[in-house]
């Protein structure tokens, strides 16, 4: 059977995809939606920022960026060309071509997919939605949300997908902090609801990003996502679990590791740690496991990775315990503790389902007197899971700081600490990152954790 593909469809936008006369909307302005902004605007088109966030926005307006990876110099360029426009008034969803959606996509409190702000944000644009207009979720989520979740929302207009506006997905594969990596040059995975769609995603991250790589659905390019980050997280907790056992055994896993990655295949380095942190990895397994319950399909492999990585702030509070006990004969609960690094991981400022956040409250439960360095991150903000830490304040790393407290745990190895002051000052180092012997410094004070 022969399927007749209608070309006619979408062929207006495409037109102005190709001639970049086409107005771009990205809605969410963090660590994805900013960066997608500027390689928009760098491509050619003009672009709406929207943000439900009145500081972030006003933050904007006035060129400064609180994003790493765009520069104050860069987005002053951006607004002075006329390139780029913030707002928060979502009234401008109508002047958009394209509307790419980059908002978050948490866990509720009993680890259930959170899509509050994907299906606030799909109303809105249905409020104002008008005819030729694409619209691509970026936000990671379980397969099915967009034809599931904001597809009804979007047709509830009465207009209807593939036949008067554009549906699409395409997966953020943001790195914050990363120097190897830019918007521009990790290759993007595009899929559409329908023929119409997927040529017009594909037309549209095609003329900003290097390489495109379209998928046969939706559902496919939703699961991308997915896999990727879960197979990061199975693979920290495999080591994570080795860590704990060769530690165990007197062996050194960074050693190990080292030595294993020579090997030029069939094995790929990962790293332990603290525990997971971030906004993808420790969120999304849990996306498909809730999503395979109604397929009645069991993620044990999954799960059991989750509970690995989510125990590892205890075990780094045992490894502290005993170290203090054995190496200065005190009790947790009488110690004075400096937690370096806070955010979820070194060279940025975000502190999204830290490690260091959870630690920190468990050692509170212990002990009174905890503080944290941290260059990145001023003030700790208010987080979902740990609201009770908003407002501590970082202290300055000096000598007579670091002399004051009994233990440091280096948590996040930034590169910008200086590990040979710590090493200097310090009574007992805790090193849940092996920030000190990759910076070369030697010190019978640290204990590996």
């Amino acid at each position: 059977m022969t399927i007749l593909v209608d070309h006619s469809r979408g062929a207006t936008l495409l037109s102005k995809l190709e001639a970049r006369t086409a107005m771009i909307g990205i809605v969410g302005l963090g660590y994805v939606g900013l960066p997608l902004a500027a390689a928009t605007a760098h491509a050619g088109f003009r672009v709406i920022g929207f943000d439900a966030d009145h500081t972030k926005v006003e933050k904007l307006k006035t060129g400064r960026s609180y994003i790493g990876a765009v520069t104050d110099k860069a987005l002053q360029a951006m607004m002075a060309g006329g390139a780029f426009r913030p707002t928060f008034d979502f009234v401008d969803f109508a002047q958009c071509d394209v509307l790419a959606i980059c908002v978050p996509t948490p866990l509720t409190k009993q680890r259930e997919p959170d899509l509050s702000f994907v299906e606030s944000t799909t109303r809105a644009i249905a409020g104002h939605l008008r005819k030729d207009q694409l619209i691509v979720l970026e936000s990671t989520t379980y397969p099915g949300t967009t034809d599931e979740v904001m597809k009804p929302i979007l047709e509830a207009s009465g207009y209807r997908s593939g036949r008067d506006f554009f549906l699409g997905y395409s997966p953020e594969r943001e790195d914050p902090g990363s120097t190897g990596f830019e918007t521009a040059t990790i290759p993007k995975v595009v899929a559409g609801d329908g023929p119409a769609a997927a040529r017009l995603v594909a037309q549209f991250y095609g003329t900003i990003i290097d390489k495109v790589v379209p998928v046969s659905s939706i559902k496919v390019a939703e699961v991308v996502k997915l896999t990727e980050n879960i197979f990061r997280a199975v693979n920290i907790a495999l080591v994570n679990e080795l860590k704990v056992i060769y530690g165990a055994m007197g062996i050194d896993i960074w050693e190990v590791i080292e030595a294993a990655k020579t090997k030029p295949f069939g094995y790929m380095p990962f790293y332990p740690g603290p525990g997971l942190g971030g906004h993808c990895i420790p969120i999304d397994p849990f996306y498909l496991t809730w999503k395979s319950r109604e397929f009645e399909v069991s993620t044990k492999f999954i799960e059991l990775a989750g509970e690995i990585n989510v125990s590892m702030p205890h075990y780094v509070m045992s490894k502290l315990t005993e170290a203090l006990d054995t190496r200065l004969g005190l009790p947790l609960s009488q110690a004075a503790i400096l937690i370096v690094g806070v955010a979820y991981k070194k060279n940025v400022a975000d502190v999204r389902e830290s490690p260091a956040l959870k630690l920190i409250e468990l050692l509170e439960s212990r002990t009174a007197d905890i503080a944290y360095h941290d260059p990145y991150v001023a003030r700790i903000p208010k987080t979902r899971k740990h609201p009770r830490l908003a407002g501590k304040d970082c202290i300055r790393l000096s000598r007579d700081s670091i002399g004051a407290y009994d233990a440091v745990v280096i948590v996040t190895d930034h590169d910008g600490i200086d590990y040979g002051l710590i090493a200097n000052h310090s009574r007992l180092i805790i090193d849940t990152r092996n920030a000190m012997q990759r910076n070369g410094i030697v010190c019978d004070r640290v204990v590996k954790a």
